[in-house]
């Protein structure tokens, strides 16, 4: 295993060093293909397609494409293996991460961190085609499609935290809020996690199960979704009461700008996400509504992530480009702040930003 794994990194090495610009793009599209696989799975819902491959892996039993059926309309069959197919472009793009990070890794040592993120994306999308694979088999019960939203809500955090993570280095988190006020930070991630669950109860005991004959969860919907929204108030209290923490103490602890851009962002992505449930559930959850409302979720998972990752500093980012080079053509690290290499001698200012100690 070891010699494979050194050839593995022997090829890998043998890539270009990616730029910022290829580190971004390549993490950018991470996010957008784990929260638009969630969209195009409401699609599979609503439309009620989720059983028309009625079969995982294959869509039937000796056809991994759509066939001719009596008892599937071929636009509901297209639909669901629609939807699969996507799942190999998900796949491309976290493999994609995996091989920026190892890149990034070999050339800074010290960046595990970004590598242990980036083997989140093709470790996800593996557990969501098993996942899918049960969804399909038990035929759609409402919990096992709530499992799978829920982990590709935690794939898209991820995906987030490894975008942003491209940006930092890796020492040891300081807060930039005064500790006492973490908690605050800490609950509102909770506080949006229970927001997403109740969420999916709130599908589960919903018109659009993904089959006219899945059974859905036996609870009223008018409690669920009062519990649903209970907690979103929950979800504001919290984000208010970080913003008055923030505020009160910007003479001592100054909150930095992206601190404040990402704090307003998640504002407004969740008083825009709350309307939007308010006006579905009014309207009696049309279909067009659903999968803006799950594109929506996305956008607010992904403004806390950033947000998480502004209030805590990990010292400068490294892995820009590529680490000095000492006289034997090796790679040393050199310390961004001071400019100089590792080893005391004077690094010139082409050779690259400095390592740090070692993600989000």
């Amino acid at each position: 295993m070891s010699a494979f794994v050194e050839r593995l990194s022997s090829l890998v090495g043998r890539l270009p060093y990616p730029s910022r610009a290829v580190q971004r793009t390549i993490a950018i599209a991470a996010i957008i293909t784990q929260g638009g696989i969630g969209v195009t799975g409401s699609i599979v819902r609503v439309t009620g397609s989720g059983l028309g491959c009625p079969s995982w892996p294959r869509c039937f039993p000796g056809s991994m494409f759509p066939v001719e059926h009596p008892e599937y309309e071929m636009f509901n069959q297209w639909i669901e293996f629609g939807n699969r197919l996507l799942t190999g472009i998900v796949g491309v793009v976290a493999a994609l991460c995996v091989l920026i990070a190892w890149r990034i890794h070999l050339e800074h040592p010290g960046r595990t961190r970004l590598v242990k993120l980036a083997w989140t994306m093709p470790g996800g999308v593996i557990a969501q085609a098993v996942i899918g694979g049960i969804t399909v088999v038990t035929g759609l019960l409402w919990w096992t499609v709530a499992i799978h939203f829920l982990v590709s809500a935690v794939l898209v955090w991820l995906a987030t935290q490894l975008l942003y993570a491209l940006d930092e280095g890796d020492e040891t988190p300081r807060p930039s809020l005064p500790a006492r006020y973490r908690p605050l930070v800490q609950g509102l991630v909770v506080a949006l996690a229970a927001v997403l669950v109740a969420g999916t109860t709130v599908t589960g005991a919903g018109p659009h199960g993904g089959d006219p004959d899945t059974a859905r969860f036996d609870v009223p919907i008018a409690t669920l979704s009062f519990i649903h929204g209970g907690l979103l108030v929950v979800f504001l209290v919290t984000l208010a009461a970080l913003g008055v923490a923030a505020w009160r103490h910007k003479h001592e602890t100054p909150p930095s700008a992206a601190f404040r851009r990402r704090y307003t962002v998640v504002w407004i992505v969740a008083l825009a996400q709350g309307a939007l449930g308010s006006v579905q559930y009014e309207l009696g959850v049309p279909e067009e509504l659903v999968s803006f409302h799950v594109l929506g979720s996305a956008a607010v998972i992904v403004a806390v992530s950033a947000l998480w990752c502004a209030t805590r500093d990990r010292g400068p980012v490294v892995s820009h480009h590529r680490a000095a080079r000492g006289a034997t053509g090796t790679a040393t690290p050199a310390n961004s702040a001071s400019g100089t290499a590792a080893s005391g001698t004077a690094a010139s200012s082409a050779s690259g930003p400095a390592s740090g100690t070692g993600p989000r």
